[in-house]
């Protein structure tokens, strides 16, 4: 294989990339959340400068994907904290759990998604819609919300799911020492909000050494939302290099 071919790859192993060179499409992406409020100093320690807390909110997710181009169907679970950066609101992506290895793969090289294999579920039983995340064999979270009990106002279920999120880009060099270290930006584009739903809504989280979400412990559930979309995530932006402001 030529050297020019070789700079054209994505991701190893050469022969057979881990994920596909494309930007994927999400289509029927249906999301369970709820927000609930959480301890300050918890909250405060997990969030790295430059990106500043306010309320101590927290956005646990469980996101089921009818038909995603390149990777298929899958879930995928994790937390979201509201932050703020030079003066715009959004959200900062803590971790996210997933049942599909190329999915993590890509999202981990390419962009900058905090993403780890994880077992997440979501349905419906007995009239409430009910997401779950296993680490192993072990439940780390469980969420119920009543099934459609009220229609949510689609402007309204669109600006929750599109504020900007930030992540952390973090590769090691081989001397051990950070070769990339970065805040970075990105947002969903190309969105269609097809349903949404509110209603009543319950969280529990469960005390695990490497799956620690109960890190940031549930004090009161805010809202819930259960959203059905099709859409496109843009690629990252770098907004801050922790390299050259040392």
């Amino acid at each position: 294989m030529k050297a020019e071919d070789v700079r054209r790859r994505l991701s190893t192993p050469l022969t057979g990339p881990a994920f596909p060179p494309m930007s994927p499409r999400f289509t029927d992406r249906e999301y369970l959340n709820i927000v609930y409020r959480t301890d300050p100093e918890a909250l405060r320690a997990a969030v790295p400068e430059p990106l500043e807390v306010g309320e101590p909110l927290v956005r646990f997710e469980v996101m089921r994907m009818g038909d995603v181009t390149g990777y298929g169907p899958y879930t995928e679970a994790g937390q979201a904290i509201q932050v703020s950066f030079e003066g715009e609101r959004g959200e900062y992506l803590h971790a996210m759990y997933l049942d599909n290895f190329a999915a993590t793969a890509s999202g981990r090289e390419v962009s900058a998604y905090p993403k780890t294999i994880g077992s997440p579920r979501l349905f419906v039983e007995h009239g409430a819609l009910v997401g779950t995340l296993d680490y192993g064999s072990q439940r780390v979270a469980t969420a119920t919300m009543g099934y459609r009990h009220q229609p949510l106002d689609l402007a309204e279920a669109k600006a929750q799911i599109t504020v900007p999120t930030f992540m952390l880009k973090i590769i090691p060099g081989y001397s051990g020492a950070p070769r990339v270290s970065e805040l970075v930006r990105t947002e969903i584009t190309d969105i269609t909000v097809k349903g949404a739903w509110t209603g009543p809504a319950r969280l529990q989280l469960f005390e695990h050494v490497l799956a620690p979400l109960a890190d940031l412990p549930v004090l009161e559930v805010v809202s819930a939302s259960h959203i059905l979309t099709d859409l496109t995530l843009a690629p990252v932006t770098p907004v801050h290099n922790y390299l050259e402001s040392q």
